[in-house]
C-alpha cells in the first residue's frame, strides 16, 4: 500500500484508488493537490488490458487475504478514486462498512447509472457526494460525431459501395456541412464540444436545453418537449444524452417520424435514449439516411441485431470516447475535485441522485 507525503504537508483527504491507475497518475493526484493522501495498491486491483482499463483484466481473482486486504483498503478512505472494481455491490458494500466515507467519482461519465444499480439508501445517498468524469470525454466524442455527420453527408455506404464493385458512377452532388442545420441534443459537457466543433465548421447549430441558459456555438436552443418540432427542421441529429428513466426511448418513434426525409443521426451518449427499432424504422423509410452508433441499448450489440448488416449504419463498439490520454484527463479532474470538495466547493460533475445522471 503506497502513500507518500512530505513531512510539511498536511493531508485533509484519504483518497483511496479502487480501480487500476498507473502509478503516474497517482503521483499526479499528489502533486496537483497535496492535502489528499492517495492510497494505492496496485497489486490489490485487476490489471489494465488497454488505455482507460478501469475494469481491468476479468481473469485477475484475488486471494482471499487479498479480498480482505482490498477491503479493508477501500474501506478506510475519506474518498473513492472509481467505484470498486466498477461493481455497485462493491460499492453498496463499502457505503455501508465506511461512515467516514464522504466522495466517490467514478471514472464513467455515466457513472450515475452505476450509483443507482448499487441501490444505495436516503442517508448514504445524502452522506456521500458522487461525481462524474463528464466532459472528460468531451472532445472525442464530439469528434466522432463529426465524423459520423460527415460519413452522411458524403454518403459513405455509396462511396464504399461503389468501390467495391470498381464502379466509376456518374457524378453526383454531396451535402456539405456548412449547409446543414445540426441538431444536438444534449447539451452538456459531451453536447457543448459537439455544437463547438459544428460550429466551427460553419453549420447552424441547435441544441436542446432544460436549463435555457445560452451555450457557445449554439445559434438556437430548443426546449426538450419541443424536439418532435425541431427534428422536421434539421439536417442532421447528434444524440449526447445520458441514459436515465427521462431519457429512455427518447428518441423514438414520434421523434424519428417526424424528421424530414434524409437526416443523419449520430449517437454517442448512451443507447437506450434511442430507441432501435423505431430507428430501424425511420432507416427502412428512408427518413433517417444514415446513423453512425457509437452506443447501443443492448451492448455488446447481440449478433441478430439488425443494425449490424444494415448498409446506412455505421457500428462502432463504445470505444469513440477512448484515448491514451483518458486516465491523466481523470486523474486530474479528481484532483480538481479534491481542491473543490475540501475548499467547499461544487464538484465539477456532481451526480443527480434523483434521476442519476
Amino acid at each position: 500500500m503506497t502513500a507518500t507525503r512530505g513531512a510539511d504537508e498536511k493531508t485533509e483527504l484519504r483518497a483511496v484508488i479502487a480501480v487500476p491507475l498507473r502509478e503516474e497518475h497517482a503521483q499526479l493526484i499528489e502533486r496537483l493537490e497535496p492535502r489528499v493522501e492517495v492510497v494505492r495498491d496496485a497489486s490489490l486491483v485487476k490489471p489494465m488490458r488497454g488505455p482507460a482499463d478501469w475494469s481491468g483484466d476479468p481473469a485477475f481473482r484475488r486471494t482471499e487475504e487479498q479480498q480482505r486486504a482490498f477491503d479493508a483498503m477501500v474501506d478506510s478512505a475519506d474518498a473513492l478514486f472509481g467505484i470498486p472494481d466498477v461493481a455497485p455491490a462493491a460499492l453498496a458494500r463499502t457505503a455501508k462498512a465506511n461512515p467516514r466515507l464522504r466522495w466517490v467519482m467514478t471514472t464513467a461519465a455515466g457513472g450515475g447509472a452505476q450509483v443507482k444499480a448499487a441501490g444505495l439508501d436516503a442517508d448514504d445517498l445524502e452522506r456521500i457526494a458522487f461525481s462524474t468524469s463528464a466532459g472528460v470525454h468531451g472532445g472525442t466524442l464530439a469528434e466522432f460525431a463529426v465524423f459520423g455527420v460527415l460519413a452522411g453527408a458524403k454518403d459513405l455506404p455509396r462511396l464504399q459501395a461503389d468501390q467495391r464493385e470498381g464502379r466509376w458512377p456518374d457524378r453526383w452532388e454531396m451535402r456539405q456541412i456548412d449547409e446543414m442545420t445540426v441538431l444536438v441534443v444534449g447539451l452538456g459537457g459531451i453536447g457543448a464540444e459537439c455544437a463547438r466543433r459544428f460550429h466551427a465548421l460553419g453549420a447552424e447549430v441547435w441544441g436542446t436545453t432544460r436549463s435555457g441558459r445560452p451555450v457557445d456555438g449554439v445559434d438556437r436552443l430548443v426546449p426538450l418537449e419541443e424536439l418532435a418540432e425541431a427534428v422536421r427542421e434539421v439536417d442532421a441529429i447528434v444524440v449526447t444524452l445520458p441514459g436515465t428513466e427521462q431519457t429512455h426511448h427518447l428518441v423514438g418513434a414520434e421523434v424519428l417520424s417526424a424528421a424530414k426525409p434524409g437526416v443523419i443521426l449520430a449517437s454517442v451518449g448512451r443507447g437506450t435514449v434511442v430507441d432501435e427499432e423505431a430507428l430501424l424504422s425511420a432507416l427502412d423509410e428512408g427518413r433517417i439516411s444514415f446513423a453512425a452508433m457509437d452506443v447501443f441499448e443492448t451492448e455488446p450489440l447481440p449478433a441478430g441485431s439488425p443494425l449490424w448488416g444494415h448498409p446506412r449504419v455505421l457500428v462502432s463498439p463504445h470505444t469513440a470516447a477512448l484515448s491514451s490520454k483518458e486516465e491523466e484527463r481523470i486523474a486530474r479532474r479528481f484532483a480538481a475535485d479534491a481542491t473543490r470538495l475540501l475548499d467547499g466547493r461544487e464538484l465539477t460533475a456532481p451526480v443527480d441522485t434523483v434521476e442519476f445522471y
